[in-house]
């Protein structure tokens, strides 16, 4: 999640997706944001069937109808310019923040990670995915103005959780478009990593969060990959932009792996978690937007 557009949310959203199904997992990849930019970065059809823009307008469609198939581990809802309209559509309605979160639960899917592609803005579609999401991934440049809007990105995470979900945190932040060889872009990281070590135990919803490595370095081939409607891991698999996304994946692997083996390991070793145990954990540390 980002509120300005072009810090490499979509870019983001879609290559971190795919490299977690390249390690094997199924990943679901929800497009939110009516410029359908994710739909189009992995090149779904987006006449092919119904779209995120039905499943929240109409609650006879379920969630697995609205799925397209990108791989065999990945999936997308994809979005269209219609959804634009469901600002307005949706205002009237009581459950206006909560239809994507509806649909999700109300799946019988078994994708291990759902990464939700916001639009830019605080409006009706953000706040579903915020509703929806147990945490949030922010994509930022090290800029000193990018900084300074991760404070009111953070408030905003925080009225959501307080008044919307209460399960909803804060993962980190993802640095795009990175150059690590300015003294600019050290201090912002330097700063905003400070940041996050001084909120431990204030129980606020980025109290672990943390800046996620590494940075995904500045790469032309990601800025070429979506007019292929590639991924950077089918368009250049070992360009930098790859590297870093892959790396990436495999943090947010891991760290999603320790999650649940810990958890076994508090329940006596018994084999298998329960449906119940694995929403407690997501509710705690699932590390996904």
């Amino acid at each position: 999640m980002n509120q300005k557009g072009g810090v490499g949310k979509t870019t983001t959203a879609v290559n971190l997706a795919a490299g977690i199904a390249e390690l094997g997992r199924k990943v679901l990849l929800v497009d939110m944001d009516p410029q359908a930019h994710a739909t189009l970065h992995v090149g779904a059809d987006q006449q092919d069937g119904p779209t995120v823009y039905d499943l929240l307008l109409d609650p006879s469609i379920g969630l697995d109808a609205c799925v397209r198939r990108v791989d065999d581990r990945l999936g997308i809802v994809a979005a269209e310019t219609d959804l634009a309209a469901a600002e307005h559509e949706l205002a009237a309605m009581s459950d206006r923040n909560q239809r994507l979160a509806r649909a999700i639960h109300a799946s019988a899917r078994d994708d291990e990670f759902v990464l939700i592609d916001c639009p830019p803005g605080l409006g009706v579609l953000t706040l579903n995915a915020l509703a929806a999401a147990q945490e949030v991934i922010i994509p930022m440049q090290a800029h000193f103005l990018a900084l300074q809007g991760v404070g009111k990105l953070l408030e905003t995470v925080r009225l959501v959780r307080d008044q919307v979900n209460p399960e909803l945190r804060v993962a980190g932040v993802v640095l795009c478009m990175h150059d690590s060889q300015t003294s600019h872009s050290k201090a912002v990281v330097d700063d905003l990593a400070a940041f996050f070590e001084a909120q431990r135990d204030t129980g606020l919803p980025w109290a672990h969060a943390r800046v996620y490595r590494p940075a995904v370095r500045r790469n032309i081939k990601l800025a070429e990959c979506p007019s292929f409607g590639q991924t950077i891991f089918q368009y250049a698999p070992w360009a930098p932009g790859a590297v870093d996304y892959r790396e990436l994946a495999a943090s947010v692997v891991a760290e999603w792996d320790r999650a649940v083996r810990g958890l076994g390991s508090i329940r006596g070793g018994r084999d298998a978690l329960s449906e119940a145990e694995i929403r407690v954990l997501r509710g705690q540390r699932e590390p996904i937007e």
